[in-house]
């Protein structure tokens, strides 16, 4: 008697497991870029970590920074994936990529996007409500006292060299600060931007100035982001604002930064379940500012903060997979 073919003679739940090995397998390799900055290093790994337990990738992960990663992804489709990719400064070339079915956005990796501007401390905020712009703050030099000279009020600079130097000292002009009564102190290096603040905060002193996140400094000193009061004017922006030589800047807000999870096209096509998941996976600043403060605190590797970020952050995680998928994870912790 002819036996009955093998795949009539396999369980409903052997041909399930079958099919759910070959799902994983056909994930195969995936390359993962980790840029040089914080935020995007864990992020590489999470995806990392997420992708081997949950998905069945074999993943490597590898250097990255924003053009030359961009252009190996366009021109020679390597690597896979760019977890956390700043899209402003690049957004042509990527655009024209995306026209051209080279690379394709995924998720919008940071939700609420990259932000700068002026600051203020939280407890300054709440015991002062109604300041709430930057020109609410700078009604009260009184608060916000230069180090140097207290009957002055001080703005903090973004770090020597930098382009955000330019544009703090351009809104210092544009929001006519030093008429009302304001310094612009040179912070002189990103450190002393940052011990500023950590100054001011175990002083409990006013603090007014520079700053952007998502950074590990917001995460251990909650600071809050005043209003411009002024919509975004890109033009005027790369005319002026962001100029050396700007001679009567006007005021404008800070563009809001976007940032996506890019990937190549070869990836999107066999990613499967994978694709999917980088297409959902996606986070908010106060997120990443407390996951950057810990892992700074500790000295962490990105390594250090994806497993930390897996134990302690369920509620969020848990959102970009399946309930499966997050079995795996958990039992993989």
């Amino acid at each position: 008697m002819l036996k009955r073919p093998l795949w009539k003679q396999m369980t409903w739940g052997a041909a399930l497991l079958v099919a759910a090995s070959q799902a994983q397998a056909a994930c195969g390799s995936v390359s993962v870029a980790s840029m040089n900055w914080q935020s995007a290093e864990v992020l590489a790994q999470i995806d990392k970590f997420v992708l081997e337990e949950g998905y069945g990738c074999d993943v490597e992960v590898v250097p990255g920074d924003t053009m030359p990663t961009m252009t190996s992804m366009t021109e020679k489709g390597q690597p896979d994936v760019a977890p956390e990719m700043w899209i402003n400064s690049i957004r042509e070339p990527i655009d024209k990529a995306v026209a051209e079915g080279r690379l394709h956005y995924a998720a919008q990796s940071l939700k609420d996007g990259g932000v700068e501007g002026w600051w203020i401390p939280d407890y300054i905020a709440k015991a002062n409500p109604q300041i709430k712009t930057i020109d609410d703050a700078l009604k009260h030099p009184e608060l916000f006292p230069a180090p140097e000279d207290k009957t002055k009020g001080a703005i903090h600079n973004c770090p020597s060299g930098w382009n955000c130097q330019l544009t703090t000292g351009n809104a210092f002009k544009a929001w006519g600060a030093a008429d009302k009564g304001f310094l612009l102190v040179d912070t002189g290096s990103a450190a002393g931007l940052d011990g500023s603040i950590a100054k001011a905060y175990e002083r409990k002193q006013g603090w007014l100035g520079y700053y952007w996140a998502p950074t590990s400094i917001l995460g251990k000193y909650p600071m809050k982001k005043l209003d411009a009061g002024v919509k975004h004017d890109a033009a005027a922006w790369s005319a002026c604002n962001g100029k050396a030589d700007c001679a009567d800047p006007k005021k404008n807000d800070w563009a809001r930064a976007e940032v996506f999870t890019i990937v190549t096209d070869s990836f999107k096509k066999r990613g499967g379940d994978a694709f999917k998941y980088l297409s959902t996976r996606g986070w908010g600043n106060a997120t990443v500012n407390e996951l950057l403060a810990w892992m700074t605190d500790n000295q962490a590797t990105g390594e250090d903060g994806a497993v930390h970020f897996l134990k302690n952050y369920p509620q969020v995680w848990k959102s970009w997979v399946s309930a499966d998928v997050a079995a795996k994870i958990e039992k993989a912790l």
